[in-house]
């Protein structure tokens, strides 16, 4: 049973309060909350038959009853989602509900000791044992019981450890480049992504990698981040069908919208392979880059507008809105966006009056036409009273993400276009942007960038 039939509203909004807070108690009381999901160690009876369902287990030892992982069995790639994550029925991927970002500071040595590396990866592979990847590759599976997650690393990071990978791009640069405040850089040395379906899972994995239990989900916790990384930020966020109605303060949000602006994304045709976003050759080949985005959102001014009108600011104008449905989900498996769409903007901006998002973006596709940032977090913010959302993208340099993001601006077209009717850059503010390189798992333990 998916978490979406399986959660009232109760539940969701409890659970996405305990992530928010994070902590051993929370935890505690996720895990409780969250039993008929996954179970709990303390469900089945004791060897004489008296268990009575109370939990057992110390404040320190959580046994989710979840299933467990292999690491030995996973790709060299941290970024290999998509085989471990519940597909729609067009075949879309589908992001796990839960999710953690963790920016982190490096107190570590200059350059890392062996030590310290072997530490760092054993507390990982303690997360790939104690929890299957995802879906554990089940192509039936309705939701994600397992874990999902990376560790990236800033040009920070690099320049203090060696040479700052040519991929990446420090996010200051970035924000310049884009048009926007570099003050908005968040200064993390290292942010790790955590996704999952259950609130529970994203929060041991969490508690486990700074030392806060002594087993997780039957796997004794003997490496952490302790005395190598601290924390510096976290941010929580949720996404999937009807959560935003359920936790934003706004009546307009259609009530099976995944997202906070009503509408589905990361359908196939605008999504990339994992091939494409994955670096080909040099010293991290088989890595890939990411850019961790907070940003805020002017709903009721979004929702001041009628369905066809955010439509088309979202899609395109020349769709038909009956063809696109209330959330987008007559679309399919494709945005339904073509060459001439993404190469007309000019053109559609004097017919219609207005241009689409997606059909922006599309200019800064590749020759193929295919697009080059692949979506990983998309989760409306659970942290805070204002309306945010979490988006991470990962690309094979930084420098698609740049061209995509300036492809959202309406500076780069030759239109007479008001910005309320320009995709819908308008209605977006950038709280914070990292800029980060995922190395391949063999050296995702404190590389050194030397050779890069």
């Amino acid at each position: 049973m998916s978490p979406d039939s399986e959660r009232g509203i109760g539940r969701r909004e409890f659970v996405a309060t305990a992530v928010a807070i994070g902590g051993v108690s929370a935890l505690s009381a996720c895990q409780e909350r969250e039993r008929e999901l996954v179970g709990t160690a303390s469900d089945s009876a004791g060897a004489d038959g008296s268990g009575d369902g109370t939990p057992t287990g110390t404040e320190t030892e959580f046994d989710l009853s979840v299933p467990s992982g292999n690491p030995d069995a996973l790709s060299e790639r941290q970024h290999a989602w998509n085989y471990a994550v519940v597909h729609d029925a067009h075949g879309n991927t589908v992001i796990p509900q839960q999710q953690l970002i963790l920016g982190l500071s490096y107190e570590g040595s200059t350059p890392p000791t062996e030590a310290e590396r072997e530490q760092v990866e054993g507390a990982l592979r303690t997360l790939e044992s104690a929890f299957q990847w995802g879906t554990g590759g089940n192509p039936s599976a309705s939701f994600a019981q397992g874990l999902l997650f990376m560790i990236g690393y800033s040009a920070s990071y690099f320049e203090r450890t060696g040479a700052v990978p040519e991929q990446l791009v420090p996010a200051e640069n970035v924000l310049r480049e884009v048009g926007e405040d570099p003050a908005k850089a968040d200064d993390f040395d290292a942010v790790v992504l955590l996704n999952s379906d259950i609130g529970s899972v994203v929060m041991a994995a969490e508690a486990a990698l700074f030392g806060e239990i002594e087993r997780v989900n039957g796997v004794e916790v003997t490496d952490t981040f302790e005395g190598v990384f601290s924390k510096r930020a976290r941010r929580t966020g949720m996404v999937g069908k009807g959560i935003p109605a359920d936790v934003l303060d706004n009546e307009e949000i259609p009530e099976s919208a995944p997202l906070s602006m009503g509408f589905k994304s990361g359908y196939r045709d605008s999504q990339p392979s994992e091939d494409r976003i994955t670096i080909r050759e040099g010293p991290f080949a088989g890595g890939t880059t990411m850019a961790v985005s907070r940003l805020g959102i002017a709903l009721d001014r979004w929702y001041d507008q009628p369905h066809e009108e955010r439509a088309a600011e979202m899609f395109c104008p020349a769709h038909d809105t009956d063809e696109i449905g209330e959330i987008g989900e007559k679309l399919g498996a494709t945005s339904g966006i073509t060459e001439e769409n993404a190469h007309s903007v000019e053109e559609f901006a004097e017919e219609y009056g207005r241009v689409g998002h997606t059909q922006k973006v599309a200019r800064a596709r590749d020759d193929e036409f295919v697009p080059t940032i692949l979506r990983r977090s998309e989760g409306v913010a659970t942290d805070t009273d204002r309306t945010e959302f979490n988006f991470t993208g990962l690309q094979r340099h930084i420098d698609d993400f740049v061209e995509t993001r300036k492809a959202m601006n309406p500076d780069q077209y030759d239109d007479d276009l008001p910005a309320d009717d320009h995709g819908i850059v308008d209605y977006l503010e950038t709280l914070n942007r990292a800029t980060l390189l995922v190395p391949p798992r063999p050296q995702r333990a404190l590389p050194t960038g030397i050779d890069a």
